[in-house]
């Protein structure tokens, strides 16, 4: 099982933020021009935070709040579920799975260094899974010709 970093190597390791103050508009139009579903909130260089779409679509929208005059840390998820490279991604879906979320941030000695998603996860866990499988079919035909 790869680790975190390993996958974040090959994903690559942009994360894209916004800051408390910014407005709810401005987030949800940085997540559109990214085609990302959660930015990372970050004040002074440090996870603060992390905002959703589904925090829109619950916390603005269904409150009948305007976005151009709500704040990101007025509806921002502040207790961040986040992991660390060194962890398996086996560890991540776990979390995903209890925890009910879409987006892990990724800190090293308290430096935001990536964002995975439930997407980023599964993708993995399937790849390997299917290097399994082919493993196990050429052994299997291995032992079949002897």
């Amino acid at each position: 099982m790869i680790s975190v970093g390993e996958l974040l190597k090959g994903k690559g390791g942009e994360v894209w933020s916004v800051t408390p103050d910014d407005t709810v508009f401005e987030a949800i139009k940085r997540m559109n021009e990214k085609h990302v579903g959660a930015l990372a909130v970050v004040e002074d260089g440090k996870l603060v935070g992390i905002i959703s779409e589904r925090d829109y679509a619950r916390k603005v929208i269904l409150k009948d709040r305007s976005s151009k005059d709500t704040r990101v840390k007025e509806i921002m998820t502040r207790d961040v579920i986040h992991v660390i490279p060194q962890q398996p991604v086996s560890e991540c879906l776990v979390l995903i799975n209890e925890q009910r979320i879409r987006h892990l941030p990724v800190l090293d000695n308290g430096n935001l260094v990536g964002m995975i998603s439930v997407g980023d996860v599964v993708k993995e866990i399937i790849q390997e899974q299917q290097y399994t499988i082919e493993q196990l079919e050429s052994n299997l035909s291995w032992a079949e010709a002897y």
